[in-house]
């Protein structure tokens, strides 16, 4: 069974940095692509950042500059180092895991980690 392990996420200040984790265990197929997703209230679900298996990136433009996605393919763990956060980056932020082998592909959500940036 599969399981995502989100942890990280809190009340910090505007300015602030957070670093959350995805931990995934039960993982049968090899990881290939690691993200984090944030979602608020009333809004679709934003893609932050992506990893590949090759340690490359992508971010969304809100992210770019401020927050770093890493991974540890021996811990089967995604990082998401957030710094200068805003009260906008304020989500539920989510990982979301591709494993694939062959023609075979399984996607895995987190369960989600508040983030929430206040004064």
């Amino acid at each position: 069974q599969v399981q995502l392990v989100e942890s990280g996420g809190g009340l910090v200040q505007p300015g602030g940095s957070l670093r959350l984790s995805c931990a995934a265990s039960g993982i049968i197929f090899p990881i290939k692509t690691m993200a984090w997703y944030r979602q608020t209230p009333g809004k679709q679900r934003e893609l932050v950042a992506t990893i590949t298996t090759g340690d490359s990136t992508n971010y969304a433009d809100s992210a770019k500059g401020r927050f770093t996605i890493s991974r540890d393919n021996a811990k089967n763990t995604v990082y998401l180092q957030m710094n200068s956060l805003k009260p906008e980056d304020t989500a539920v932020y989510l990982c979301y895991l591709v494993c694939r082998t062959g023609v075979l592909t399984n996607v895995y959500w987190g369960q989600g980690t508040q983030v929430t940036v206040s004064s």
